[in-house]
């Protein structure tokens, strides 16, 4: 008998996600997780009480495809009243089943085959294979890993006649680099110089820190009728599995991504979606707060980081943090930032994520791990004595990286 013929050859490449290695490494040796990136404290009990009565409330069949009037109407306040945009309830917002769905819809109804995308290194894993399910080219820019700018001539020089799409994650993930107005308006002018869309990841528009501010690149020039917004009531209620995510923008961008929509998923929870519209307008001082709350959780953990002997790199927002440990290894050490967080996970009982797993292109930085704070305060405390404790006694055995 012949062989099976083969299954598709991208995802079939594809490796087990470096998250769920160290998971489940984490899970082996009963190490404090720092590396998943989901908050320990919940949401508010309200929403998970309207959405309980939902159930019983409310039709329990098929809702819109493109989500329930509630929501939709309530994102589209949000909107306004968040980021200065407006949006048409009926014609510019679509309901998704969270962030991921609506990222992955965007580039399916947006890009055809051959297009060029524009994606920054390092990123969210979700872009790379989104982008390439819509038969996309990839173009990638390296953020400066010293303090995360934007490098202004790599930029320009990756757009071109073929750009299609160019993705913004701000506040991002893994880095918490909030972009500046600076990089912002500079975007702008190239995405309507070559006259590309944009793709706004904005997961975290709530979680960002005081002295800094975030403004959606769709309301520079020129961008209102080039850009979609993604957002995410995961990030913005702490309830991930809700899977509850939102589309805004341009009627005509916003169909072309429903479109997509309804043939991955059709329609989402509508239970879930009401408790939601509940929370865009009843929950404000949660979400508003979550920055505050955040902001001193990574002033503990970098303190505490700095104290060891790790190099933090700056953020601005979302619950991560990027330390450099170079410092904490032999002068000639070899390791990388994946055998780090191996060793430190079997060793030392804390888990963090290599942040080279962020990154597609070629020579990512070796010796940087990403830390997730939004744990409580408990299990930061746990985690940053297990890592004084490891390091400490290793501090006198070997000489370090200047």
């Amino acid at each position: 008998m012949a062989p099976l013929k083969p299954v598709n050859s991208y995802l079939d490449s594809i490796k087990t996600t470096i998250f769920s290695v160290m998971s489940a490494l984490a899970v082996e040796h009963s190490a404090v997780n720092l590396g998943q990136g989901f908050p320990d404290d919940e949401g508010p009990d309200a929403m998970k009480e309207k959405a309980a009565a939902a159930l019983y409330d409310h039709n329990n069949q098929y809702p819109p495809y493109a989500g329930v009037a509630e929501l939709k109407q309530a994102v589209a306040r949000h909107s306004e009243r968040y980021s200065g945009i407006p949006v048409d309830a009926a014609t510019e917002t679509l309901v998704t089943v969270g962030a991921s769905e609506a990222l992955t819809c965007a580039f399916l109804g947006l890009v055809n085959r051959g297009d060029e995308v524009i994606l920054f290194d390092p990123q969210y894993d979700l872009y790379a294979p989104a982008a390439t399910f819509a038969g996309a080219v990839i173009r990638t820019v390296q953020l400066d890993p010293n303090d995360w700018s934007v490098p202004h001539a790599a930029m320009e020089a990756a757009f071109s006649e073929r750009t299609k799409l160019v993705l913004i994650n701000s506040p991002h993930n893994p880095t918490g680099k909030v972009f500046s107005d600076e990089d912002l308006a500079f975007i702008a002018g190239l995405c309507v110089k070559h006259n590309t869309y944009a793709v706004c990841d904005e997961v975290y528009e709530h979680l960002v820190f005081e002295g800094s501010h975030h403004r959606s690149l769709r309301t520079f020039p020129g961008m209102a009728d080039r850009a979609v917004r993604v957002g995410s009531a995961g990030k913005t209620f702490s309830f991930t599995a809700w899977k509850i995510g939102w589309v805004t923008g341009p009627a005509r961008l916003v169909t072309a991504v429903a479109k997509a929509h309804q043939f991955v998923t059709f329609t989402v929870a509508s239970s879930l979606q009401r408790a939601v519209a509940y929370g865009l307008d009843h929950e404000v001082a949660f979400y508003t707060g979550l920055g505050k709350m955040l902001e001193g959780k990574r002033a503990y953990l970098e303190r505490r980081l700095k104290e060891i002997g790790f190099q933090v790199l700056p953020a601005q927002g979302t619950y991560f943090l990027i330390a450099d440990f170079r410092s904490l290894v032999p002068v000639d050490s070899t390791e990388t930032d994946t055998d780090f967080s191996i060793r430190l996970t079997k060793e030392a009982g804390v888990t963090t994520i290599p942040v080279s797993a962020f990154y597609i292109s070629a020579d990512p930085p070796r010796t940087l791990v990403r830390f997730c704070f939004c744990k409580t305060d408990d299990k930061l405390r746990q985690a940053c004595d297990a890592l004084e404790s490891f390091f400490g006694k290793r501090r006198a055995l070997q000489p370090r990286r200047s």
